[in-house]
């Protein structure tokens, strides 16, 4: 094999597999991703999990495949100052030139890579790519981080047939919070279904359409989910298990509503929580006609007070929440406002992004 790339073709290819290709694994060949120069040149990458297959620009003089460190070259195509040429030499080694640097890897036989599950295209949605980056943005702060309910570490993505449309929402939690986010797509299903795409893998797809105009085509199997657009092919394995009812989670009922500017609310809780406990972030929230006041307390620092204007007409209420979460929140949040909706001081406390009925968040309250 043989053949000559143009720099920042092969480090744009090469970052967008960073993400995919396992560094730490005991298995050798994930480390890797596969080069084929065929008619066209093309590069795959997977941690058994995630993989990635796309298009490589290139001019292909020698025909051939090979398995090379994804990030060995990657630091060499970002090091280098010209265009890169490929060439495999004898017992699986690669030659990296580029104008009078030489590197020397040693690859492995495309025998060795796994092989990547097949596209099936029975059900098959359609989105734009903003449409769906800003739904896992909206969503994907409230998944778990390594929780043994491993269900939560994943967005769930719930599919229902309504007339010729089919409504999608997105779902992310982790038992403290959740946010779920709606939009009707075009597409084909058998049938309702609900789906969880690990939390890697919603990232990775982020990072893929990421200031893409182009429509994601969605196809889904078994075990299986691809995300095709512009000739690359992202596969993802679903997350099996039951993910939590979120729509029992979602409050109906909350009498108890206040209006706030979200910018100012969001740089009162950064003030304030500097002086919460660390563990728990707690920040309290006082309401009253017109006003809440936001305090936290750490007996071994200090405390903290801040006072801000809001709409609310009702009883004087205190609630308290982890700040952090609240933050997640308003920085996933457009417009200029919020509203809460409350009951009680320890119920579900149900967020709102003012004029978006399609985008609802929960957060649990604490005790303080």
């Amino acid at each position: 094999m043989k053949l000559k790339i143009q720099k920042e073709e092969i480090q744009h290819a090469l970052q967008s597999i960073q993400g995919i290709v396992d560094k730490k694994t005991t298995m050798p060949i994930l480390s890797h991703f596969l080069l084929k120069a065929d008619k066209e040149a093309s590069l795959m990458a997977t941690d058994l999990d995630i993989a990635l297959k796309g298009p490589l620009k290139a001019e292909i003089i020698k025909k051939g495949s090979l398995c090379i460190p994804a990030r060995k070259l990657f630091e060499i195509a970002k090091e280098v100052d010209g265009d890169i040429s490929l060439e495999t030499q004898d017992n699986n080694w690669i030659k990296v030139t580029s104008g009078k640097s030489t590197f020397k890897l040693m690859g492995l036989p495309e025998e060795d890579f796994p092989v990547l599950p097949e596209m099936e295209k029975s059900d098959e949605l359609n989105i734009s790519a903003d449409t769906l980056k800003t739904m896992i943005e909206k969503t994907i702060y409230a998944t778990g981080e390594s929780d043994t309910r491993y269900t939560l570490n994943g967005l769930l993505m719930h599919l229902k047939p309504v007339k010729n449309k089919i409504e999608l929402k997105i779902v992310g939690t982790d038992g403290h919070r959740l946010s779920v986010i709606a939009a009707d797509i075009n597409g084909k299903i058998s049938e309702e279904k609900k789906l969880i795409l690990p939390k890697k893998a919603a990232m990775e797809l982020k990072k893929l359409i990421e200031g893409s105009s182009e429509n994601i085509t969605i196809y889904i199997s078994k075990n299986h989910i691809f995300f095709s657009t512009d000739h690359i092919v992202l596969t993802s394995r679903l997350i099996e298990g039951t993910y939590p009812n979120y729509e029992q989670v979602v409050p109906k009922d909350n009498d108890k509503k206040v209006i706030i500017d979200k910018i100012a609310f969001l740089k009162a809780l950064r003030r304030t929580s500097i002086m919460s406990r660390e563990r728990t972030n707690a920040v309290r929230l006082d309401l009253e006609d017109d006003k809440i006041t936001l305090i936290s307390m750490n007996p071994d620092i200090g405390e903290a007070r801040e006072e801000l204007a809001a709409q609310y007409k009702g009883e004087p209420m205190s609630v308290g929440y982890n700040a952090r979460y609240l933050m997640d929140i308003l920085q996933a949040m457009d417009g200029e406002s919020v509203s809460l909706e409350l009951q009680e001081p320890l119920s579900p406390t149900l967020l709102l992004e003012a004029g978006n009925e399609d985008y609802k968040c929960v957060v649990m309250p604490m005790r303080t």
